[in-house]
């Protein structure tokens, strides 16, 4: 069962879920998860479908650890909603997908004369991992120049949230996310290359 703009029959049953578990209730973590996990499931599948095919973490894996993250932080936790809930999400599995590129990267690191190719959104050197790394250090640039900017880029890249969603989890205008997205995506490219030829 998928999370749909109405949440659910009620109207509200994940917002009222998460206020459960923001107070400790282990029995609302257990019924929330089936509510959200699809639509968890279909935002980690829509990143993968960007990613070369040999990605070593899989979309199923990247939910539950989420889900999982998600819960341990749970007690200290104010999810006003669940678009907010879904921003938090984005950031676990951000978080996932790097520790896991870094972990990969030192194992191949190991091996003599390997050296990573950072090539995201140009095309792939069959290196996802690098390329997340990559991203990650071109993101952690672009979040001391501009905050709300990496934050788009994050609801989106690692999210799957469309612009309406994102205007919503950050009080902007849906035309405002789609411009800063198009400005971002143009320095993103070009941060990328750079970061590349290094």
């Amino acid at each position: 069962m998928s999370v749909s703009s109405k949440d659910s029959p009620g109207g509200n049953e994940p917002t009222i879920l998460l206020g459960r578990i923001a107070r400790g209730d282990e029995d609302a973590i257990r019924q929330l998860f089936p509510i959200v996990y699809e639509e968890l499931r279909a935002r980690a599948g829509a990143y993968f479908r960007t990613q070369p095919t040999d990605m070593t973490i899989q979309p199923t894996a990247l939910v539950h650890e989420a889900y999982a993250k998600l819960i341990r932080s749970s007690s200290s936790a104010d999810w006003t909603d669940r678009a907010h809930f879904l921003a938090v999400a984005s950031k676990a599995m951000r978080q996932i997908l790097i520790d896991h590129a870094r972990r990969r990267d030192k194992e191949k690191r190991a091996v003599e004369g390997y050296r990573a190719q950072p090539t995201l959104l140009g095309g792939s050197d069959g290196n996802p991992e690098a390329d997340l790394l990559a991203l990650e250090e071109v993101l952690s640039r672009l979040e001391g120049l501009d905050a709300q900017r990496a934050r788009i880029v994050e609801l989106r890249f690692f999210g799957g949230l469309g612009n309406q969603q994102v205007g919503k989890v950050l009080g902007i205008s849906e035309s405002t996310v789609a411009r800063q997205w198009r400005l971002t995506k143009a320095w993103l490219s070009k941060a990328l290359a750079d970061h590349s030829a290094e």
